[in-house]
């Protein structure tokens, strides 16, 4: 698939294979911006196809203990590995617009994060489990009825090794700021008052680097596994 960025009009080349069935988001390697792009499903339909065609037979179940394979990393997954590679790091934001938010966010681009903010829980869900972000922040407030689950709900649900690959960081007028109890309890590594937003990137790093400490003997154990 070839895109073009609509901020800088750079040419964006992706691999066919690692495209997904829907829509997907992908980074401008240039200047880093979002830029949303049809997944293979939006292909147009071949000429002819209409209702008069004969529906397609249904797939046979699978069989017993069967286990679909994973799909395929996303473009946006992809390109945060090469940066990976490179140091460079992601961080996702679903807060309310306002004051904490935009700090917070300040303070995780002037730690060396690259910053989305999205409304699309799905969306940002989808790239958590695809290892994309290493840092995710939002709030603990449930959704409204009617509307799909927030993105604190879903990232509880993850499985234990993306989990273990996320530091999350929740934010509220519940909780007292770096409190770790309240941080346990919550299944969060930091929390954070909106108050103390305009300070949090010392709270931020310092929990981090703590959090580095304590997993380092598990990541150096893997990394064994692997080479052996």
């Amino acid at each position: 698939m070839q895109a073009q960025c609509s901020q800088c009009s750079s040419r964006i080349q992706i691999d066919d294979s690692k495209v997904p069935e829907r829509p997907f988001k992908v980074k401008c390697p240039k200047c880093q911006s979002l830029i949303t792009l049809p997944g293979r499903s939006a292909a147009p339909a071949s000429p002819g196809a209409g209702a008069a065609d004969a529906p397609a037979a249904s797939a046979a179940p699978p069989s017993p203990g069967y286990v679909p394979p994973p799909p395929p990393p996303s473009a946006a997954a992809v390109a945060r590995r090469e940066r990976a590679a490179e140091s460079q790091n992601d961080a996702i934001i679903a807060l309310a617009a306002g004051p904490a938010a935009t700090a917070l966010q300040q303070a995780l681009v002037d730690l060396g994060f690259n910053v989305d903010a999205v409304d699309d829980v799905e969306e940002g869900v989808r790239l958590v489990e695809q290892g994309v972000y290493e840092v995710a922040v939002t709030a603990r407030t449930p959704a409204e009825p009617g509307r799909p689950e927030s993105l604190a709900q879903r990232l509880l649900r993850l499985p234990a090794d993306a989990r273990r690959g996320l530091f999350v960081i929740l934010v509220g007028e519940e909780f007292r700021s770096a409190d770790g109890t309240q941080a346990w309890a919550a299944q969060a590594d930091l929390v954070i008052h909106p108050n103390d937003a305009s300070r949090s990137e010392h709270l931020i790093r310092a929990t981090l680097t703590e959090r580095k400490r304590l997993y380092q003997p598990l990541v150096d154990a893997r990394r064994r596994i692997e080479t052996d």
